[in-house]
């Protein structure tokens, strides 16, 4: 079966691969970071690759 990712969920895999699941949770915090200091936008990106990073964490993708 041949899979097509996004670049979003390519990072997010790729981080998965290399800094384990707790990486889930540093994204989840630098989004937080990002949005108090008013980059919403950065804030929204980060997020969205920390979410793809769970979806593939949950399918075991990110298992190393």
């Amino acid at each position: 079966m041949n899979i097509r990712r996004t670049r979003t969920e390519n990072i997010a895999l790729n981080l998965l691969r290399r800094d384990g699941m707790g990486v889930i949770w540093e994204l989840h915090f630098a989004a937080a970071k990002a949005e108090r200091g008013g980059n919403t936008a950065a804030a929204a990106a980060i997020i969205e690759i920390a979410d793809a990073a769970e979806r593939e964490w949950l399918r075991g993708n990110g298992r190393a």
